[in-house]
């Protein structure tokens, strides 16, 4: 997976539409589609409770209907004029399953015109796998997508056949809203676990759905984690059943008491833990990475061209976020060219991820150009730090975040997630990068053929920054040496010009 080979400006995006009726919450999110980056532009959902009835009654809630279908109608009212084509509405368990689910789908096409879609659990756990690896390319393991009343599991295995099956183990499913029975609810689990065991034994699990991102928040909250950022948060399998076991013991008025906590998942939750340490326990998983797509995001996946899904999220996303601001893409390509070369010479601190990384920093080299100058290198900073990118861990999210502060600043930044996050070498690294790119924007004045006429090269214990002959005093002026030798001192290399 890499960055596009042509260095031409990107098409127009599109706008889609995903409506996504769930056993717990009726959602529409609007996506703009940047090639293979995708950004939130619309996002609303009503707790409709579908689901909550169905294990006592096989039907959905009464009151959750006139919910939903009110939801439905206000989401067709939102679309109006939208291509159908670029809508998409899917409806998962609890609709499955009803015995009035039919009659539900019927209603809603006679009072919204909206033909929704339901998904069988093997789509669902499908569409959930490739959720994560819309988010995560690289991703492997098992993805357990938690919903209303279902919970998906899938081993990843590609784009093209992800194998998954989907279990009775939503909180409704399980017995919620009442108040949790440990012991109970727990060898309804199990005995639904222990046949898959052998097959979804994995050390990594990545986590989908409402719940556990509010586990993974509550998580943060605990350690002190200073990004609050779900997406690939990593916990590990210690600090995951600790966790899994604090919440499920606690009363829905202890859960009240904790801050960051959704209100309307307080009945659910104590459930959603106790399958999450089950999970852990019976699949062997070493350690829970969150994803923040899902279901939604893995159908936007699938209807992408095959050329376009290829393509890196994270370089794309860089480049797009940049080129929203009306900034020419052709600087990133250049500067990729001109930087890359030398941190490839450089052992690798992300292993074969570094490339992808330095790619990304340089589509972000010019992110401050409508910013204040006094004040670039935070603002920087901060987009980059929380910007909805996806295919990045938190290290690299951070490590990026830190370039762009110092493509505009000689200082460290202050945010106190940099000493966290990343060791004393990522620090520099980035530090090192920064200024190079730094350094390329100003030797060129932006302009990408000036930088054809120079390089940068590692000699031995120096800093090499040659320029063509005839371009020495065009190239080498007052502020490029300064620039030079600043990326020399985070190399911890001499300078040499010339």
């Amino acid at each position: 997976m890499w960055p596009r080979e042509d260095s031409a400006p990107r098409s127009d995006g599109r706008q889609a539409a995903v409506i996504d009726v769930g056993s717990n919450s009726v959602r529409l999110v609007i996506y703009r589609v940047d090639g293979r980056a995708l950004w939130t532009i619309y996002n609303e959902k009503v707790v409709a409770g579908l689901g909550r009835d169905l294990p006592a009654t096989g039907r959905l809630n009464a009151e959750g209907v006139e919910a939903a279908v009110g939801a439905l109608r206000r989401f067709r009212a939102l679309l109006e004029g939208w291509r159908a084509e670029e809508v998409s509405a899917v409806a998962t368990a609890a609709v499955r399953e009803a015995a009035d689910g039919r009659a539900f789908l019927k209603r809603v096409l006679d009072q919204t015109g909206l033909d929704v879609r339901v998904l069988s659990g093997e789509e669902e756990a499908r569409y959930a796998a490739l959720g994560v690896l819309c988010g995560q390319p690289e991703a492997d393991g098992v993805v357990g997508d938690l919903g209303g009343s279902s919970l998906e599991l899938v081993r990843l295995g590609g784009v093209a056949n992800p194998e998954g099956v989907t279990l009775p183990l939503g909180p409704f499913s399980l017995g919620a809203p009442k108040s949790l029975n440990i012991e109970r609810t727990r060898r309804i689990v199990d005995d639904h676990l222990a046949p898959l065991a052998r097959r979804f034994a994995s050390p990594a699990f990545h986590a989908v759905g409402g719940a556990w991102r509010n586990l993974a928040l509550l998580h943060m909250q605990l350690a002190d984690y200073p990004l609050h950022v779900a997406h690939q948060y990593e916990i590990g399998r210690s600090d995951a059943l600790d966790l899994a076991r604090f919440v499920q013991r606690q009363s829905r008025s202890s859960l009240e008491g904790i801050d960051g906590l959704s209100k309307k998942r307080f009945d659910t939750l104590p459930y959603a833990a106790l399958v999450l340490e089950r999970v852990l326990e019976r699949l062997g998983v070493e350690k829970v990475v969150v994803s923040a797509y899902g279901v939604r995001e893995g159908m936007l996946l699938e209807a992408m061209p095959p050329e376009v899904r290829r393509l890196d999220p994270l370089i794309e996303g860089c480049e797009a976020l940049t080129a929203q601001r009306g900034i020419s893409p052709v600087l990133g390509h250049a500067l990729e060219a001109w930087v890359g070369p030398l941190f490839e010479s450089l052992p690798p601190l992300f292993g074969d991820r570094d490339r992808v990384l330095v790619a990304a920093a340089c589509r972000l080299a010019d992110l401050g150009a409508r910013l204040h100058p006094d004040h670039r290198a935070d603002l920087a900073f901060d987009q980059v730090l929380r910007a909805p990118l996806a295919g990045m861990r938190h290290p690299e999210r951070v490590f990026l975040a830190a370039v762009a502060f110092s493509r505009h600043s000689a200082a460290q930044p202050p945010h106190p997630t940099v000493a966290r996050v990343l060791s004393a070498e990522r620090r520099q690294r980035a530090r090192a990068l920064g200024s190079a790119i730094r350094l390329g924007c100003d030797l060129s004045g932006h302009n990408p053929r000036l930088l054809e006429k120079s390089g940068v090269t590692i000699r031995g214990d120096r800093l090499a920054l040659n320029v063509l002959a005839g371009w020495e005093d065009m190239l080498l002026g007052e502020q490029t040496t300064r620039r030079a030798q600043t990326l020399a001192q985070a190399l911890k290399l001499k300078l040499e010009m010339g």
